[in-house]
């Protein structure tokens, strides 16, 4: 069972070492240029499709639920050393996912092959280049994990992508707080359900959740909120601004879509919504009782929330929406 429910909510480039020719004498393509906001749109997608089970960093021996994102880019780069292969490698596997295209075989065996996922093929590819790239952040622990075990310093090579102050937008500061929000909220919900099960999630998110939102708030001088058209606590209602942006992601992801951000700018705020998105693993909690939801999750959930409206939901679903408001950015000469 534990096995099964880990197995669940890996859902990203679940593989593990295969053996391959060293890639640190070999000449890797040059990148290709990339704009400022294209780098950050592939950063901002990995983050948000990735990082919930490749967190980098979720300490080496904590509560992992899969090889941090690296480990993803250096395993690929040592097979596939040219950059047009390094993308279809990776966009083979999420499409295909099958243990006959893994390529990180002790990951699958640990953590186990990720479920089915509809990740538009678009973003795969932009997420994909965005690896190859550019370095792409890492644990303190895995360069020495790495060279230890397979001697290649190589192995996150890429230009480190630089973005002043001065290209630092009003969606990109949302972005950054939503993901980074996610990025909190996601680790102890992942530690919560590896250490005690789905149980454990649901009083997760009745007795933390809140105060983690309202300290990354304080963090960013910002007010960050999940709400929702079927909240699951009351105090997590949409309002009516709230509830038309809701029903226009829906709209976009059911018309398969990419959704972006959407802004107001009013009185020197900055007020910015976007799409909260169900997976596999959200349904454990979400999803149809009894047929997605356990007999005794659900005892807690109408316990907890007698009021919850929060269940129904399939995969790729919009779930609520991000509502965060914070000051505009200053523009510097």
């Amino acid at each position: 069972m534990r096995s099964a429910l880990i197995s669940m909510v890996v859902f990203l480039l679940m593989l593990s070492c295969k053996q391959g020719p060293k890639t640190s004498d070999r000449e890797v393509s040059e990148p290709i240029a990339q704009t400022a906001s294209k780098v950050e749109e592939g950063k901002r997608l990995m983050e948000n499709q990735c990082y919930l089970c490749h967190n980098p960093s979720t300490p080496e021996n904590g509560q992992r639920i899969g090889p941090p994102m690296v480990a993803v880019k250096a395993h690929y780069m040592e097979n596939h050393a040219e950059r047009e292969a390094f993308v279809d490698a990776i966009m083979a596997f999420v499409k295909l996912r099958s243990e006959d295209h893994a390529q990180m075989r002790g990951a699958v065996r640990r953590f186990g092959l990720m479920p089915a996922q509809q990740f538009p093929e678009d973003e795969v590819r932009k997420i994909a280049e965005y690896m190859y790239d550019y370095r792409i952040e890492e644990p303190d622990w895995f360069q020495a994990h790495w060279m230890d075990r397979r001697g290649d310093s190589l192995y996150n090579r890429g230009r480190t992508p630089k973005v002043s102050e001065m290209e630092v937008t009003p969606k990109e500061l949302g972005m950054r707080y939503a993901l980074e929000t996610k990025k909190v909220l996601g680790k102890n919900l992942m530690g919560a359900i590896q250490n005690k099960g789905v149980e454990a999630a649901v009083e997760f998110c009745n007795e933390r959740a809140y105060p983690l939102t309202d300290s990354m708030s304080t963090n960013f001088n910002a007010r960050i909120k999940r709400v929702s058209d079927k909240p699951r606590n009351p105090k997590n209602q949409a309002n009516a601004v709230e509830l038309a942006h809701i029903e226009t992601f829906k709209g976009q992801v059911a018309g398969g879509e990419s959704v972006e951000p959407i802004l107001r700018e009013e009185n020197g705020k900055v007020y910015f919504y976007f799409p909260i998105v169900t997976n596999t693993m959200c349904l454990n909690c979400h999803g149809t009782p009894k047929e997605n939801i356990t007999p005794k999750v659900y005892e807690s959930l109408s316990e907890l929330y007698p009021q919850d409206k929060a269940v129904g939901y399939g995969p790729d679903e919009i779930r609520g929406i991000w509502s965060i408001v914070f000051d505009t950015p200053r523009k510097t000469d």
